[in-house]
């Protein structure tokens, strides 16, 4: 089922090979249930309207605390959780899965497919649809492109709390795959464009992360040609000291009375001492 694809890389995520407790399936149908069979007791549509197809209608009761879960709350979404859900029923049934496989140990998609699919087309037919999960799935994939799907992700993976807009927080492969399964995962319908969008991603990663380090490089060039450059200039100055030179004429010419004349030689001492400090700077550069 399209259902199964849809979760296969959270679980990759979140289950990763573990060999713990056998899932609970009456908790994972107890936490499937907060979120999809609000009001069922009266409302046997509810699992259909919510988390099966827009087609079935609007749900009669959306009040959130009307649902019934038992004396235990332990694997049940909150009140708060539940305000965030999403409203198309499509949506809401991957965003329920997330939630659930999350909170009940060892359980994963294929359990939420066995445990509650069934149910669902069960709550279809009360709703006067007659109407098959894969059928269902089916028609929510269809109803997005590649290109809703890839700006849905791309801007999901490009958020300040998971990669940011220029890849910087998913450097390695572990971070750039934790945040795009999360990512894809949240975009529901989009399972046959998830390897493709996840290529163009990687690859859109590449270039930025190796642009930033030529332009880092490009940076450091750039100041070091400049140093370079001045340090080239002031020896120039330093060759035949012809930059104590131009100090001592330019002394002689705007600060001595005389401008230096052969008769008025203290003058000419005078502006030597002035202009001395080039004889310390060029030894310094030599």
């Amino acid at each position: 089922m399209l259902h199964k694809i849809a979760f296969f890389a959270i679980c990759l995520v979140f289950v990763p090979g573990f060999a713990q407790a056998a899932c609970s399936r009456a908790n994972l149908m107890r936490c499937l249930d907060s979120a999809c069979a609000i009001n069922i007791s009266t409302n046997p549509a509810a699992r259909c309207q919510y988390c099966g197809t827009a087609s079935a209608g609007t749900p009669t009761n959306t009040d959130i605390k009307s649902v019934s879960v038992g004396a235990s709350t332990k694997y049940v979404i909150s009140d708060k959780d539940l305000k965030s859900a999403p409203i198309d029923p499509g949506q809401r049934y991957v965003w329920a899965t997330n939630q659930c496989i999350q909170r009940v140990t060892g359980c994963t998609a294929d359990d939420v497919s066995d445990v509650y699919d069934k149910l669902i087309e069960q709550s279809c037919t009360a709703a006067g649809i007659s109407a098959q999960m894969a059928t269902l799935t089916a028609q929510i994939a269809k109803s997005k492109t590649k290109t809703t799907c890839s700006g849905e992700i791309t801007n999901c993976v490009q958020l300040d709390k998971n990669c940011r807009v220029d890849f910087s927080a998913c450097s390695s492969d572990t971070d750039f795959t934790r945040v795009f399964s999360a990512c894809a995962t949240e975009s529901a319908g989009c399972d046959e464009y998830v390897s493709e969008i996840r290529a163009e991603l990687l690859t859109t990663r590449t270039n930025l992360i190796n642009n930033a380090a030529a332009i880092l490089e490009s940076t450091v060039k750039s100041y070091q040609d400049i140093r370079n450059e001045k340090i080239n200039t002031a020896r120039k100055i330093c060759d035949n000291n012809s930059g104590r030179e131009k100090c001592i004429a330019m002394m002689c010419e705007q600060r001595m009375p005389n401008k230096c004349a052969a008769e008025f030689s203290d003058e000419k001492s005078m502006a030597a001492n002035l202009c001395k400090f080039y004889d310390t700077a060029c030894a310094t550069i030599k």
